[in-house]
This record gives structure tokens, sequence and C-alpha cells, in this order.
């Protein structure tokens, strides 16, 4: 069995992004990790080259800039980018991490045995993770119908597949319809360090997204959020991260005066159904197999 990790990269090393940490949490169990880089102008293809590992392969890209073109609606780019990294792969399975989520070193063993357990059965066609948000500190995670909460990461490198809009797989039976691939899980966990980011680094990550992504620039404010979506952090993060984490102490403490928005508002109504039911209404890109 052959594995590849893959990522799209470009300036993350001034956007706050703890990719190097991404990289290194997958590494032991990847036979070779592609990176499909574009123009920067930080230290990240430096920073990308210090981790210094024989299996890490850099493919230089170009990224579209055309702004007000067709390119920029719902990241249509990052998926270009995303494809490019995945279209040179050349493993049995490739393995997908964004540039701030880490895989732990405790879960590495299980998600080994996954990708071998399931080698064999074309059925499965990708293999899935539960996720953990951490929000506003190292301490505390977001957990609602607002953040997805489970993902496919690792697709099976033989299907005819690619990444739209830069957030998920698309499988594509025919040259007309795609479709979510289908996926077993790994028993794993990933976790996100997208909202540890200091607030004027997601100001700066908003305001470059925006020429890839429809919608306007919204000014970021950690405290505005639902409390009820905040959880205390019991365990422990993965060894790679753990000299990028911001210290902290105790919970984040949001708005005492933050106003529910709708959608807020709605997330609550479907996690008290949750609660009493025992099912989840988050979104999933994938249909989970047996």
């Amino acid at each position: 069995m052959k594995v590849s990790g893959f990522t799209f990269l470009r300036n993350v090393q001034k956007l706050g992004y703890p990719f190097v940490a991404s990289i290194r949490s997958i590494l032991p169990i990847v036979d070779e990790f592609v990176v499909a880089l574009g123009p920067s102008d930080d230290e990240t293809e430096m920073l990308l080259r210090g981790i210094g590992d024989p299996k890490m392969r850099i493919v230089h890209t170009q990224w579209n800039e055309r702004i007000q073109s067709d390119y920029s609606v719902k990241g249509f780019v990052y998926g270009q980018q995303k494809s490019i990294a995945l279209f040179n792969c050349t493993g049995d399975w490739a393995f997908y991490l964004e540039a701030d989520e880490v895989v732990h070193e405790n879960d590495l063993l299980k998600i080994q045995r996954a990708m071998e357990q399931h080698l064999n059965n074309p059925r499965v066609e990708a293999l899935a993770f539960d996720y953990i948000h951490f929000y506003g500190n190292a301490n505390t995670y977001a957990w609602s119908p607002r953040w997805y909460r489970t993902e496919a990461r690792i697709l099976r490198n033989t299907i005819p597949a690619w990444g739209p809009e830069g957030l998920f797989f698309v499988v594509l039976n025919t040259h007309k319809k795609g479709r979510y691939p289908r996926a077993a899980h790994t028993g794993g966990t990933i976790y996100h360090y997208g909202w540890l980011k200091t607030e004027e680094q997601l100001a700066l990550k908003k305001q470059s997204n925006s020429k890839f992504f429809s919608g306007q620039i919204q000014m970021v404010n950690y405290a505005d959020i639902d409390p009820l979506a905040l959880k205390p952090f019991t365990g422990t993060h993965p060894q790679v991260i753990k000299e990028w984490l911001p210290a902290a102490n105790g919970i984040f403490q949001p708005n005492p005066q933050h106003r529910l928005t709708r959608r807020e508002r709605k997330h609550r109504l479907m996690l008290m159904f949750e609660k009493y039911f025992g099912w989840q209404r988050n979104k999933k890109h994938y249909r989970l197999v047996s």
C-alpha cells in the first residue's frame, strides 16, 4: 500500500496557519507529501523546505487572479489548486489536510489500519474523520451544526474525483454528474486550529480569500458567538502543534451581550433535537457505508 499526503498553500505563513505542524503530523504514515505551492511573498516556501523530509514534493503553481470573473465564485480557484495537488499524488490513497488541520499522533495507527482494511474494497472510496474546531483559545472548541463535525479527508486515488470549491471531494461517475464519495470512518479525529489565529490574521485571510469567493468581507470578532456552542477541551493536543499554540488560561469567554443571529437560533433548536433524539443534522460531504 502506498499513501500520498497532499495540500495547497499560498502565503500561509503570514496568514497564521500552522502548516508545518499540519504536514509533519502525517509524515510518519505517508510515502510522499505533495504541496501545490502558489506564488507567495512571505516565508512559506522557506519554512516548507525547512521541514527537510525526502517525502516532500513541491509543485509550483499559478493562481488565476481575474477578480471579477466566474472563477471567483465559490472558491473555484481553490478547487483548482487542491485538484492540482491531488492529481500529482501517486499513492493508492490520497490524504488531504488543510494548512490548519493536524492529526494526533495517537490516531496514526488506527488511520493506517483503516487504509489497509479498506484497500481492496472498491465500495469504500474515501475515509472520514471526526473534527474538533478549536475556537478563541486552545482550551475551547466549537460544537454545533454550524461547524462540520465529520468530513472525508482520505480519497481512493484510483477513481475520477476532484475538489470543487476547495472544500470537499466529488466523484464523477459520468461527464454529466458528480456525487459525494462513499466513505468508511477511520475512528480518528482531525484537530482544526483555524480559529486560533489573531483577529488581524483572520481579517487578512478574509481579505485574501475575497477575490476567490463571492460575498462581502466581514470584520472578525471572536466574542460574537453563541456561548452554548462552546465547550471546554479536556483532551491533549498533538505534540507537533504544541510549540505553535498560543498560551491560554481557562475557557474562552464570549460576549455576554451577544445577540443571537437567526442562524444561531436555528442551530440551538437543532441541538435540542440532537440531545433528545440522538441524531446529528450537520451536512456531510460523503455517504457513510458499513
